[in-house]
Order: C-alpha cells, then structure tokens, then sequence
C-alpha cells in the first residue's frame, strides 16, 4: 500500500469510477483464444488485460526433475514491460516470483497431478495492461485455461481481492484504491468446495473489518466463478471460431 492521497478516494459512498464500496469492475473472460496453446484464456478486469495459456500435460525434460508419482506444475506469472505507467524492466522480479508461487500451489489444490506421473504442465500468465488485482486476474484466467486445455480437476478457482480505503471496506481495488489505500486481501476460492486456496493481506485491517473483507471478496470470487463457467460454456456449446482471435 501507498501514501496518503491528497484527494478523497471514496465520496458519498461512492468510489472514484462511480463503483459502490462492494462492487466489482467490470469483467469479461473469454476460454480458448490461442491457437497453439493447449488451453488458453483472456480476461479484461476493470482495466487489467491478462492472457494465460497451458502447455500439457507433456514429458518433462531433463528426466532428473521428473517426478514417478505426479505431474509437476509449473507456473510464470509475468507482467509486460508495457503494462504499467514506468516501463518495467523486462524478466522475472522478486514480486512476478512470489506470485507465480502462489499462484501455483493454489492450483496444485484443484489439478490431478497425479494421473501425469513424470510430465510438467506449463502454465504461463502474462499481464499486458495492469490496473490493480493482476494476481486474482491471473489466477482467474489460469484456472479457465487449465479447464480449456481439458487438464483433469476438481473445480475451476476464481480470484478476487477486498481492501481498505479511505477507513471504507470495499471490493476489488483499482489502481489508486491499491495505491493509497490502507489494505489489500487477494483470496483464491473454491465455491463449489466453500474452500480459500490462496489468502494473502498487506496493510492494516481490525478484526471486523478482516472479517468483511474476506466476506466481500467471498462473494466477489463467487461472481467471477460463474462468469469463468459462462467462458467455457460458450466455447463449448458454439461450433464458430470467433474465439480464436490470437
């Protein structure tokens, strides 16, 4: 979290893109977007842009990494050099590491690794826009792709953050709300599970207000949740290839 905006982010009761406090931005989720891939999926969240795409399951190479009882997920999570404002250096960071991480042991709950013994699924996000909430919108988009690559799972997992702004609990952050508001809550949830596979937070929240922001992002993952099956849905049920745009 930032400093201290010299500007209200939240006046009468409303947020700076006219949201209220427990309202998401606006998404679309689009499966199946790249043709080389395996699976693949395109999210617009607010003004994010993020492109995943699933390559496997396939032998893993070199042999030493292989593993005789499961599958080795693999996960890189990047953001363009063009995505932000100050053009970012190009390659992995400390932060693209940590959430490619989490990222990855979020989606080890839900993929049947073991029925790839010795092979590697790939899964590669790439942010080209960011605008706040990139690690919910990726992780959004990686789950689609798995399922569009037909990768065996137990459910899809959807992402959403709450945060802290202006003392206000509120829904899914934009970029001057993650900037200069007080905290962040990113959760990875599985509704038909009732299950939080990834739960990180910075900044301050009082026990309540902790209790708010997990109830509000609860919802907002349930929301995205449906959109990711309505995704896969009109792949699936159209015989048209206007998805294959990439």
């Amino acid at each position: 979290m930032g400093g201290k905006s010299s500007t209200p982010l939240i006046v009468k009761g409303k947020r700076l893109d006219g949201r209220k406090p427990e309202e998401l931005r606006p998404i679309k989720i689009e499966a199946g977007v790249l043709n080389r891939a395996d699976g693949s999926c395109y999210v617009e969240w607010g003004k994010n842009k993020v492109i995943a795409a699933v390559y496997g399951p396939r032998e893993l190479h070199p042999k030493h990494l292989q593993d005789n009882t499961q599958a080795v997920l693999r996960c890189r999570y990047n953001m363009a050099p063009f995505s932000v404002d100050d053009r970012k250096r190009p390659g992995p960071d400390r932060r693209s590491v940590e959430i490619s991480k989490v990222i990855r042991e979020a989606l080890e709950r839900v993929v049947f690794l073991n029925y790839f013994p010795t092979s590697a699924i790939d899964v590669f996000m790439e942010v080209l826009q960011a605008d706040a909430g990139t690690r919910c919108a990726a992780l959004t988009a990686a789950s689609v792709a798995l399922a569009d690559a037909g990768v065996p799972m137990r459910d899809l997992v959807a992402g959403c953050a709450a945060g802290k702004v202006d003392g206000t609990v509120v829904l899914d952050l934009m970029q001057e709300e993650d900037n200069y508001g007080e905290g962040d809550l990113p959760l990875g949830y599985i509704p038909s599970k009732d299950e939080i596979v990834l739960l990180q937070m910075d900044g301050d929240f009082t026990k309540d207000e902790f209790k708010t922001a997990l109830n509000y992002a609860i919802k907002g993952a349930k929301k995205i949740y449906a959109l990711q099956k309505e995704a896969l849905k009109r792949k699936y049920t159209t015989n048209k290839e206007t998805a294959k745009w990439i």
